[in-house]
Formats: C-alpha cells, sequence, structure tokens
C-alpha cells in the first residue's frame, strides 16, 4: 500500500472508526454516501489532508465527488502534490 492510502486509512480508522476492524475499511468503501463521514468529519479530514500533505483544497474539491472512498482522496492528494 503506497504512504498516502496508508496514511488516510490510519487516520479514518483511529479518528472516525475507533475499534472497527481495519480490514472493514477498503479503498471503496464509500465515507459520506454511507454515513462513516458527516459534514462536521468531512470538515476534519479536509484540516487533516492539507496538514499532512501540504496541500490546498478548493471548496468545489471538499465533496463526495473527491473525498467518498479512500481511493478518491489518495487520488485527489496525488494530483495536488504533483500540480
Amino acid at each position: 500500500m503506497d504512504p498516502i492510502r496508508a496514511a488516510i486509512r490510519d487516520y479514518l480508522l483511529q479518528e472516525f472508526l475507533p475499534g472497527e476492524d481495519p480490514e472493514e475499511l477498503s479503498d471503496e468503501t464509500p465515507l459520506i454516501t454511507g454515513g462513516v463521514l458527516d459534514s462536521i468529519s468531512t470538515l476534519k479530514l479536509v484540516v487533516y489532508l492539507e496538514e499532512r500533505f501540504g496541500i490546498s483544497l478548493e471548496a468545489h474539491e471538499a465533496g463526495v465527488e473527491h473525498l467518498d472512498s479512500v481511493d478518491r482522496i489518495a487520488s485527489l492528494v496525488s494530483k495536488k502534490q504533483a500540480a
């Protein structure tokens, strides 16, 4: 697993899924549409991503399209870091 995905998974498990089996969180698990993240936790995730990876997210990037799975989040982070 690449370090970006690993860091995102670790954060999600510690912050929003404490005590859950790590195997239950796949790279495709729906986070927002699946009820894992609400508006407040999504905002906390955005702050974490910006601080941890040194990126800046635009308002339109802080929604379901980009943040609904580990896979989508990792893709967004990689894209922002490459820019």
